[in-house]
């Protein structure tokens, strides 16, 4: 089963290829992707490797967290699931939004 890495602190120039290219070495990299911002195009500065084999990427975990890529210390560790479900909500039922409680 794959697993999927989060990498920290990436230089706001680290680009996919860069990233795949400083992982490659611990096994095979599925992905490796840069999250970049929508609106620039430039790296938010964190990214994800992920790794056909778990114990690659616990290789990698193991020896990258803490090195230097593109002149940067980056933090590396297995990435958390998103957690599932909706976006905020307001509640539920009418609530009192006027002060007009018991007025009959």
């Amino acid at each position: 089963m794959p697993k999927k890495l989060f990498v920290g602190s990436l230089g706001w120039n680290t680009k996919d290829e860069a990233l795949r290219e400083a992982f490659a070495r611990f096994g095979e990299v599925t992905e490796a992707k840069v999250i970049t911002d929508r609106e620039t195009g430039r790296s938010r500065g964190f990214g994800f490797v992920t790794f056909a084999n778990p114990e690659d990427a616990d290789a990698a975990v193991a020896e990258m967290n803490g090195a230097e890529l593109e002149g940067r210390t980056i933090k590396v560790d297995v990435a958390q699931d998103k957690p599932k479900g909706g976006g905020g909500g307001r509640g539920g039922g009418r609530g009192d939004f006027g002060g007009n409680r018991n007025r009959w």
